[in-house]
Formats: C-alpha cells, structure tokens, sequence
C-alpha cells in the first residue's frame, strides 16, 4: 500500500499516466476484501473504464456477502469514452486534443507531397469518439473509420476506389481510423490478452500497405502515424482537469453519504450516480444514424458506406 498523503500527490496532476502503476487481468475479489478489511479501509475509489468497473462491482459484491460496511465508488476514466449512461469520461477532452495535433502533421505531410496520403490512427476498440471528435475538431479529415460503420478496401465503392477518386480531383487526402475498425478485414490473431480481450490486427498497418499497393500506378505517398500512447501518456488539460477535480468531489460526498456499487457520471449536465451494475450491461457506442456520425460525413463530405451494403 502506498500512502497518499500531501508530499506523494503533490504536483501529480501535472503529470499524465499514473505514480500507482496499473495491469490487466482478472484478480480475485475475495483477496482484495481481504485487503480493504485488513487496512480498514472504509472507502474505495475505483478508477478506469469498462474493464475496472467490471472490477469494481465483483468487489462491492464480495463485500456486500461479507456484511462488510464499505464503499465502492467508481470514477469513469477512459479516453474512448465508452461508458454507457456517462456522456464524457475523464480522459477523453485531453485525448482528442492531442489527437488533433498528429492530424495537423498528418495533413502536413499530405498536401506537401504530389497525391499524398496522411493516415492516423487512433485508439478505440470497440467506440469511434476519439476518431469521430478529433476529425472534426481538427477540420482536416477526409476519411474517418470507426469499428461501427463496416467497409471494404477494394472493389467498387470501397476506401481505395474513394482515394483514388479523392487524389485525381484534391491531389491529397487525410485519413484517420480507430484501432478496431475494420478488423473484419483482418486474420483472427487467436490471441487474448489477461483481461480476456481478443487482441487485435493492426489496421492502420494493413490500410497503409494495401493503399500503397492498390494505388501504386499514381505514385501515391503514404505517410502513417500512430500516435497511441503519446496520446494515452498526456497529461490532462485544462479542461480535463476541472472535471476530474468534479468527479472527486462527488465521488467522496457519495461515499461519505453511505452509498456503494455506483460510479459518478455525467448526464445531460448534470452529476449523477449510476448503479455500477448497469454500467456493466454494455458499453456506448458512435450512432450509425446518430448526430455525431451524421455531422462526421457532412463535414469531410466521405461517402456514408464504403463498398459494404450499398
């Protein structure tokens, strides 16, 4: 245990990453009890995403068999911004923002060179906000693929019969795409990783090569920038760390008031408790038919299917 007292956590939320390490896989709920109990502890802040909320309601269960009078206070921290009834997490403002920058060098690095190609990828396995957001913060995108909206890379209508076109008229083109889009497209690894998570193909690879293959006659310039972890590692913003200030607060004035099994949202401007077991029935996605995407297309003006369905 490492006592978090004035001297550690001063000057930490200049920092980004985290002075408590962290680590995947399942750990038993019943040791962790144990723990709490042993410390006599009385209040539990859990923060992470959807992985750590899973977490955190095996503890609160464990304790609540044990008649143990603790709290478990969840605290939504993901960049992805997947939690379901949370309508911002912590993390995600900073991200998008660094995000934009590797767009701004991606876009660069297009128009400086004859058909040039700039692509980023961004983080997101199952959620395209960070690459929906960023595209449009940034106004320089052309092409933006999330894991929700399927596409094809070849054939009529597909990313390099759009590119193709896209470089004969513009000369240039920009695209981002999250981690776990188009991983249909991709060989099954076969892999896990200890949490349980499939482990995924690399997309932003596959695109690069294939377009440069595809499109090897016009002499196309791919430039490809994976900014992941320097987006990951970043410290919060301004913005970021008001909220996260917010956050705090609610999340003791909720476990101070006797309450457990919740997480601390965000909801239509205002502060709430959501029950950790309804957080835990699914995860937020980007909206087919929704305002986001719908604005996404308008803004880069890229076709709404890419050679799957129409």
């Amino acid at each position: 245990p490492m006592p978090l007292d004035p001297d550690v956590v001063s000057g930490i939320h200049l920092h980004g990453g985290t002075i408590l390490g962290s680590s995947r896989g399942p750990r038993d709920p019943s040791a962790i009890a144990d723990q709490l109990q042993k410390l006599r502890v009385d209040a539990l802040f859990v923060i992470g995403g959807d992985g750590t909320m899973r977490g955190a309601a095996a503890i609160d269960e464990e304790l609540r068999r044990r008649g143990a009078r603790i709290a478990v206070i969840g605290v939504p921290k993901t960049i992805d911004n997947d939690l379901p009834w949370v309508d911002r997490t912590f993390g995600f403002e900073t991200a998008v923002s660094r995000a934009v920058d590797a767009i701004r060098a991606a876009h660069i690095e297009a128009v400086g060179a004859r058909h040039g190609v700039g692509i980023v990828k961004l983080m997101g396995r199952h959620a395209g906000f960070i690459a929906a957001n960023a595209a449009l913060a940034s106004g320089d995108v052309n092409l933006v693929l999330v894991p929700e909206i399927p596409f094809a890379i070849h054939g009529e209508g597909g990313v390099t019969d759009w590119l193709r076109r896209r470089l004969a008229r513009r000369g240039h083109a920009v695209i981002v795409v999250a981690e776990g889009a188009g991983q249909d497209l991709l060989p099954d690894t076969g892999e896990r990783d200890p949490s349980g998570n499939r482990k995924l193909g690399d997309i932003g690879v596959f695109l690069r090569d294939e377009l440069r293959a595809a499109l090897a006659d016009m002499d196309v310039v791919v430039k490809y920038i994976d900014p992941s972890y320097i987006v990951r590692a970043a410290p919060a913003n301004a913005g970021d760390a008001l909220f996260c200030s917010q956050l705090a607060e609610h999340a003791v004035h909720a476990a101070m008031a006797g309450r457990t099994g919740m997480l601390v949202g965000h909801w239509a401007g205002c502060f709430t408790h959501v029950p950790l077991a309804v957080v835990n029935r699914g995860r937020k996605r980007v909206d087919p038919d929704g305002p986001l995407w719908r604005t996404v297309v308008e803004r880069t003006g890229q076709p709404m299917l890419l050679g799957v369905g129409g």
